[in-house]
């Protein structure tokens, strides 16, 4: 196809290619892919521009819409997947890694609350904002977050409480919140935990059942009668 070039006032005008006004295009919308005004912007730049001594034939034009039908059914099919893929992550709880306009990443956790499909592309909201589906980085089962959190509580439980050898009854609030924590784990939490912890918890907490015990024994011996008098102080009737 001849192409020939515009003349206004004498002088010949810079006309923009097909390929840079695609280009343009790009940058306006942001997106890697052309859209139908797109397509029949370059389709007119053609039309408007071709050499009329050697015009592009019908077929030409017909083969270039079937070109772009093609593309753009596989881009329908596209949207559709990933707006499937982020619908089933309602309800999940994921991390987001999110670039900020300085050029700094973080990191977003939350639940999934519902999904927005909006000019071809999918967002996820989370606490009330709106996040990319492709800035999606970890979609975390339920179980493995409650794993992860009660493993981290025995910690900071398990962390507070001195060695075994120097525990005291003034431990018992904390070895009976690790014993608490301990009993409610499943197999499958208790994994998340290293053996040696898990013994060590249980040393803990048979520990402080001797305590107690001692210290209930010492406080029975001190008791004493309504008449304030202990039963040293009684004598037998006569």
């Amino acid at each position: 196809m001849g192409v020939i070039q515009e003349v206004k006032d004498g002088k010949f005008v810079d006309n923009t290619s097909v390929q840079s006004m695609a280009k343009d295009k790009i940058k306006k919308t942001g997106n890697s892919s052309l859209d139908k005004d797109a397509f029949l912007q370059l389709l007119v730049a053609q039309m408007k521009y071709q050499d009329p001594l050697e015009p592009t034939s019908n077929t030409e034009y017909i083969s270039q819409f079937a070109t772009f039908s093609e593309l753009e059914q596989m881009q329908n099919m596209s949207a559709t997947l990933e707006l499937s893929r982020a619908s089933s992550l309602v309800g999940q709880t994921v991390m987001m890694k999110v670039t900020d306009s300085s050029g700094r990443t973080k990191t977003v956790q939350g639940n999934v609350d519902y999904v927005i499909y909006e000019s071809g592309k999918a967002y996820l909201s989370i606490g009330g904002e709106p996040y990319a589906l492709d800035d999606l980085d970890t979609v975390a089962d339920k179980k493995y977050l409650e794993a992860y959190k009660k493993g981290a509580e025995f910690l900071t439980v398990f962390r507070k409480l001195p060695e075994i050898g120097i525990l005291s009854i003034a431990d018992q609030e904390n070895v009976e919140k690790l014993e608490k924590i301990l009993n409610s784990m499943n197999e499958y939490e208790r994994s998340f935990m290293t053996d040696e912890d898990l013994e060590k918890a249980q040393k803990y907490i048979d520990k402080m059942k001797d305590i107690v015990k001692v210290a209930g024994g010492e406080e029975g011996d001190g008791e004493t009668d309504d008449d304030g008098e202990g039963d040293e102080g009684k004598t037998d009737e006569v």
